[in-house]
C-alpha cells in the first residue's frame, strides 16, 4: 500500500486513513473516496486528505479477513460477513471449542498484518457465542502473505466445535456406616444442574457403603441401566490409586487412568473407565456449584472428546480457580437470567409489505413477478436467507394474497389495519412485533427485490454497540439505500413516528451513530414504484 497526504482533487479511489467530515456528513476511516465525496469535501473547504492506495498484488482487508475466516471455520462454526477488516466466527451448537494452540500461534507469528484472537482451547461454548475474530490490521495485505496464511490453515483447518452428545450419567455416593454423612440432596441437585449445563442428564443416583466391593456392584448397576458416564462421590477423599473408589473401579472390571490434576479446587479428581464408559471419582469440591477441575473434564467428556492423562496434566495453565464464583448455566444465560457476552448480535428483520401501490394503476406491485417470482417473495427470501431472524412481514393491502405469495417460508405476519394512512403505521406495527430479546432490527422494503442476504449480513457485521455503530445504512457510490439496521435503543422514537414517513429523519438526528456500509452493487437503491420500473427490470 502507498500512504500519502493527497490533494482532494486527486483522492478519488483512495482509502481514507482517518475519519473526515464533509460538511455534516462524516466519511469514516477506511471509506473509499468517490467523485461525489470529492465534491462534498471541496464544498466543505477540505483541501487534502490522508489516505492509502492499493498496489498491484494487495488484497483488501475485508476480502482477506473473509478468506482466512472461511478456511479457519470447521465443524459447527458459522462465519459472519467481514467489515473493517474483521470477520467473526460463532458457535453453531453448544459444546467445546477445539483447536491446536500451536497452529494459532503459528498464524499470528506469520506476519503482523494478519491476526486471529480466540477463546482458549477446550472452552465450553454456547450456540451463537463468538469464538474467534480474524482481524486484518492494515487496509490490505500483500497477496503472498495471504497465500502463506491460507497454506498454513489449509493443513487441517483450525477451529471446530465438538457438540455435547446428550450423555446419560449415573451418580454413586458412598457413605460410612455410623459416620457423620452429609445429606445427599444437595449433591444430587448440584450434579444434576452441572450435567444439564453440558447437555447431559442424571439418569439415576444411589448410595452404598464406602467399600470397594459395594462400589463395584453399584458401578455395574449403573452401566446396566444404560449410563454412558458414571460419577462416584466418596464419603472420604481419595488419597491414592489404591483407595476405595479406585479399587471399586478396578473390581468392576475397569482401570484407573489418572489420579490428581493441576487444578485447584479439584486436585483429587480420579479418572478411570469400565469398558468404553468413563468413570470419574469426584473431588470433594464437586459438591459445590462453583467452578472446579471436574468441570474441565466433564465438559470434554460431554462433547465426546477423549480425556487422556496428558490432557489432564496440561490443565494447569488457567487451573487456579479459587476466585471464580458459581458457574452460570448456558440455559440461564440464554434466557437473560445471567449476562451473556461475546455472542452474535440478535438482529431481527421486518419487511414492510403493506403499501397501497398508488402509482401502479390499481395493481399491487408486490405481487408482480420479477424473474418469475412475486417481488415480495424475492424480498422476503433475501431476509430469510440472511443471518437476521426472526423475519416479520407487515401486511396491509391484499393481506391474503401476500400471505399466499409467501407460503412455505418460516416468517411471521403482523397486520397493519391502518395501512392507507402511510408508512409510519406499518413501521410501528413491525417494530412492535420484534421479540424482546433482540438487539436490533433490519427494516427492509418489500419493493426492493434486488436486496440480497449478503447486503443484510454486511449490515449486521457492521453493527457494534461498543464502537458506537448503532445505525447501519448501506451505500453505493455515496448514496444511501435500504434496508437500514437500527439498534433497539431507537425503538421508542420509531414508535412515536406518525404520518406517511419512515424513520429517515432519525438518521440526521443521530448522525454521529450512523455507520455507512459500502455495497458493491445498486440493489440497495432500486425500488419499484411505477410500471416503467418493472419494464426496465424485465
Amino acid at each position: 500500500m502507498i500512504y500519502a497526504d493527497m490533494p482532494v482533487d486527486e483522492a478519488e479511489g483512495a482509502i481514507l486513513a482517518h475519519g473526515q467530515f464533509a460538511g455534516a456528513r462524516k466519511l469514516q476511516k477506511g471509506h473509499k473516496v468517490s467523485a461525489a465525496d470529492i465534491a462534498a469535501l471541496k464544498t466543505a473547504g477540505v483541501v487534502s486528505v490522508a489516505g492509502f492506495r492499493l498496489e498491484p498484488g494487495d488484497v483488501g482487508e475485508d476480502e482477506a479477513a473473509a478468506r482466512i475466516a472461511a478456511i479457519s471455520a470447521g465443524a459447527l462454526i458459522r462465519q459472519s460477513a467481514a467489515f473493517t477488516g474483521r470477520c467473526n466466527l460463532f458457535a453453531d451448537a453448544d459444546g467445546v471449542l477445539v483447536y491446536e494452540r500451536d497452529k494459532l500461534d503459528a498464524l499470528n507469528l506469520l506476519d503482523e498484518s494478519v491476526t486471529i484472537a480466540a477463546l482458549p482451547p477446550y472452552e465450553a461454548v454456547r450456540t451463537g457465542q463468538m469464538l474467534a475474530t480474524v482481524k486484518i490490521i492494515p487496509f490490505a495485505v500483500p497477496q503472498d502473505v495471504l497465500a502463506r496464511s491460507m497454506d498454513l490453515l489449509a493443513k487441517g483447518g483450525l477451529f471446530s466445535v465438538a457438540a455435547y452428545k446428550g450423555l446419560k450419567a449415573g451418580l454413586i455416593e458412598t457413605i460410612i456406616p455410623g459416620g457423620r454423612n452429609k445429606p445427599s440432596d444437595k449433591l444430587v441437585k448440584v450434579t444434576r444442574e452441572r450435567l444439564e449445563g453440558v447437555g447431559a442428564t442424571l439418569l439415576g443416583s444411589a448410595q452404598c457403603s464406602h467399600d470397594a466391593g459395594d462400589v463395584a456392584n453399584n458401578v455395574r448397576v449403573q452401566l446396566e441401566s444404560g449410563c454412558d458416564l458414571v460419577l462416584i462421590a466418596g464419603a472420604s477423599a481419595t488419597t491414592d490409586r489404591r483407595d476405595v473408589v479406585a479399587a471399586g473401579i478396578v473390581a468392576a472390571g475397569g482401570a484407573v487412568d489418572h489420579f490428581g490434576m493441576p487444578v485447584d479446587p479439584g486436585n483429587l479428581l480420579l479418572l478411570g473407565h469400565v469398558g468404553a464408559v468413563p468413570v470419574v471419582g469426584l473431588p470433594g469440591c464437586a459438591r459445590s456449584p462453583k467452578v472446579n477441575g471436574f468441570d474441565f473434564v466433564l465438559q470434554r467428556l460431554a462433547a465426546g472428546l477423549t480425556v487422556t492423562p496428558r490432557d489432564i496434566m496440561r490443565m494447569g495453565a488457567g487451573g487456579l480457580l479459587k476466585e471464580i464464583g458459581v458457574r452460570p448455566l448456558p440455559r440461564a444465560q440464554a434466557t437473560g437470567d445471567a449476562p451473556s457476552t461475546g455472542r452474535a448480535p440478535r438482529i431481527a428483520a421486518v419487511v414492510l409489505a403493506a403499501g397501497m401501490s398508488s402509482r401502479m394503476g390499481g395493481r399491487n406491485k408486490l405481487l408482480r413477478e420479477i424473474g418469475g417470482m412475486p417481488m415480495i417473495r424475492r424480498s422476503v427470501e433475501a431476509a430469510h436467507a440472511s443471518s437476521a431472524g426472526p423475519v416479520t412481514v407487515v401486511t396491509g393491502r391484499d393481506e391474503a394474497e401476500i400471505r399466499e405469495a409467501l407460503s412455505g417460508l418460516d416468517v411471521t405476519f403482523a397486520h397493519n389495519p391502518d395501512f392507507a394512512a402511510g408508512m409510519a403505521g406499518s413501521l410501528k406495527t413491525g417494530i412492535a412485533a420484534v421479540p424482546n430479546d433482540t438487539d436490533g432490527v433490519v427494516v427492509a422494503l418489500g419493493d426492493m427485490p434486488f436486496v440480497t442476504a449478503h447486503h443484510i449480513d454486511r449490515l449486521i457485521a457492521a453493527y457494534d454497540e461498543d464502537e458506537g455503530r448503532t445505525i447501519c445504512i448501506p451505500t453505493h457510490d455515496g448514496k444511501w439505500g435500504n434496508p437500514v439496521l437500527w439498534s433497539r435503543r431507537y425503538f421508542p422514537e420509531m414508535l412515536a413516528i406518525s404520518g406517511d414517513k419512515g424513520a429517515r429523519e432519525l438518521l440526521h438526528t443521530y448522525a454521529d451513530k450512523l455507520c455507512e456500509v459500502p455495497m458493491e452493487d445498486t440493489g440497495i437503491l432500486r425500488d419499484f414504484d411505477t410500471p416503467e420500473a418493472f419494464e426496465a427490470a424485465d
